[in-house]
């Protein structure tokens, strides 16, 4: 006779999650309620009855609702900045990573969870610690983009921060557009077309030891 797996129900009723997997359950629920309903709409009932738990146990790992938002927004805010730094380190061909920093964009709201709503489209901007979270995605991945300009071209960090920054709102601005046009353009084609739209501008700036 075998003995019970340590995942197994014991005595008729489920066993424990480990704390990390609890918690990454009650963000998941979160994360579905927050975009269905918004922040003011959703309540931590939803939530709780969402992710198939207990009021008591989703405040055992969240004191409020403000908590379980902002943590979600740490999670996605973290992840599109990843992905920029992840464009910018994956080659050394400048087109390519202008190409990874606009496809970061069309991911991230293209993604199936929508969590991009999240970020871009938060109903709670004007609180002061989801603001501070939105300026935090933009200064990362412009810090991303303007120290590859500065490597490559030796500008300086003004006029790199200035170009990052130009980059960064087009790729957001034209990733959200499209997406609530209804993706009239396929995703790949409209990809190539911001990143031709961007290198044509971003090429103009010589290398180091390139003559203008």
């Amino acid at each position: 006779m075998t003995a019970p797996s340590s995942g197994a129900q014991t005595a008729g009723r489920p066993a424990r999650l480990p704390r990390s997997a609890r918690r990454k359950q009650l963000l998941a629920a979160a994360q579905e309620v927050f975009v269905a309903q918004g922040y003011h709409s959703a309540a931590m009932d939803d939530i709780a009855e969402r992710a198939g738990v207990s009021k008591p146990v989703l405040y055992q790992h969240f004191p409020g609702k403000m908590e379980l938002y902002l943590a979600l927004l740490d999670t996605h805010c973290e992840a599109i900045v990843a992905q920029v730094r992840a464009a910018m380190a994956a080659t050394s061909d400048n087109k390519e990573r202008v190409s990874g920093a606009v496809r970061a964009y069309f991911d991230f709201v293209d993604h199936e969870s929508e969590a991009f709503r999240l970020v871009f489209e938060s109903d709670l901007r004007n609180d002061p610690a989801v603001r501070e979270r939105m300026a935090k995605v933009e200064s990362g991945c412009i810090a991303a983009i303007t120290d590859t300009i500065i490597s490559d071209t030796g500008v300086s960090r003004a006029r790199a921060e200035l170009l990052a920054s130009g980059l960064v709102g087009t790729a957001e601005t034209a990733a959200k557009f499209w997406l609530a046009s209804g993706r009239q353009v396929p995703k790949a084609e409209a990809e190539a077309l911001l990143t031709a739209l961007a290198w044509r501008g971003i090429a103009s700036f010589p290398l180091q030891g390139e003559s203008a």
